[in-house]
């Protein structure tokens, strides 16, 4: 058996449970046989080559408790792109706490973080076991059915556009259409999540805007104008990163981070909710709104789906689990069991596979016109959502 300590990280953007899983690997950890003393990069990858560890396994039971409801990334987090230069380092502060278990929560640019560092231990003849836990509420991590995170992001998207989709409705005297902006750079699974939100055919969302189809001005017009001749009001919901077939950003951002991702709404672009604001009011003349959410559907700890918080604890715990029987380089997936009944086990993707991907909505989930889902997406969905609340109407019975 391997002893030695463990280390856990999380990094890029929170979700509501980020902190749930955290619990899961501190849980666990303190029960396997292996790991003598469970530590904490504070800031990410970052701390770690600062030696900004702290001892989690001195933090009282309530706290660890109370990380399954807490939002935002407890340990801090980071976006560093780790360097070839920065191995050694890496490797250096590894050894000199004898960590063995390396543990980091996150999505695509982490699960290559890890990777990285556990191939380049290899290559020392270093033992280390690497493990991945998944997070983004973007959903789109390849090797899992989804991530944790993604449920509450998507329950906390349905409900905006659901909520501020009852108030276009009765202001639509006064504006004529509402566009609503999610977050998910490559991906429109939160875009797609706010169907769910339906209850009436009239009902928001009319629109979907998502950067698995390229965004077409005419054609967008054209539907805009289909649904306000239907209902009478438009919604729209877009990604930020929806693009034009040549691969032009409709934010028309320029603005890139470390991992060379573009940054949408940055200094030199304007957020695409914005864009479409400006198409429809050209074309139409109409007075209409626009909300955009950024970071908040990823910290929103009052609207996080309990089922979301069970896996992602799982997750964690799994993380060790896996570590304890000599796995390494993999990350741990959710697998959805198939029957009629809605249950989620754990198994493994390779890191090799799942860094630096982004895993697209397929086509079943996307209608022909490239402009809503399907009923394959809400299937998918809806388990991971929970219920919808419904609200009530007024018959509106004529006084004659």
């Amino acid at each position: 058996m391997l002893k030695g300590n463990a280390v856990i990280g999380q990094s890029g953007g929170p979700t509501s449970v980020i902190n749930s899983s955290l619990a899961g690997v501190v849980t666990a950890a303190k029960d396997a046989g292996c790991i003598e003393n469970i530590y904490g990069m504070r800031f990410g990858i970052e701390g770690l080559m600062d030696e900004n560890l702290i001892d989690l396994g001195k933090e009282v039971e309530p706290t660890i408790e109370g990380l399954k409801t807490t939002p935002s990334s407890a340990l801090g987090s980071c976006r560093h792109k780790l360097q070839e230069e920065d191995l050694p380092k890496v490797l250096d502060v590894l050894q000199r706490y004898n960590i063995r278990y390396f543990f980091l929560i996150g999505g695509n640019d982490t699960m290559d973080t890890i990777h990285r560092v556990e191939k380049y231990a290899v290559e020392k003849g270093y033992d280390l076991r690497g493990i991945g836990i998944p997070k983004t509420v973007d959903n789109d991590l390849y090797g899992t059915d989804h991530t944790p995170g993604f449920a509450s992001a998507a329950r906390y998207m349905a409900l905006s556009v659901k909520q501020a989709g009852v108030l276009a409705r009765d202001m639509q005297k006064v504006d004529q259409f509402v566009i609503f902006q999610c977050i998910g750079r490559d991906a429109g699974w939160l875009v797609a999540a706010t169907a769910l939100a339906k209850q009436n055919e009239d009902d928001a969302p009319h629109i979907l805007c998502m950067p698995e189809r390229d965004f077409d001005k005419e054609k967008f017009l054209a539907d805009v104008e289909k649904a306000y001749k239907k209902y009478g009001w438009v919604s729209v919901v877009c990604g930020e990163g929806i693009t034009y077939a040549d691969g032009t950003p409709v934010s028309a951002s320029e603005t890139k981070d470390k991992f060379n991702n573009v940054e949408f709404g940055a200094m030199g672009g304007t957020s695409v909710a914005v864009q479409l604001h400006k198409m429809i009011s050209e074309k139409f003349g109409w007075r209409g709104e626009f909300q955009i959410t950024e970071s908040l559907p990823m910290s929103a700890a009052d609207r996080a789906a309990q089922l979301d918080i069970d896996e992602a604890f799982m997750a964690g715990e799994n993380a060790v689990r896996l570590a304890e029987q000599g796995q390494s380089g993999v990350m741990v997936s959710l697998e959805r069991v198939p029957g009629d009944t809605y249950d989620c086990t754990t198994g493994t993707a390779p890191l090799s596979e799942v860094a630096v991907r982004a895993k697209p909505m397929p086509d079943e989930f996307i209608n022909d016109e490239g402009n809503f889902i399907t009923d394959a997406f809400i299937e998918y969905a809806k388990p991971l959502l929970g219920e919808m609340p419904d609200y009530v109407r007024l018959a509106c019975h004529k006084v004659k």
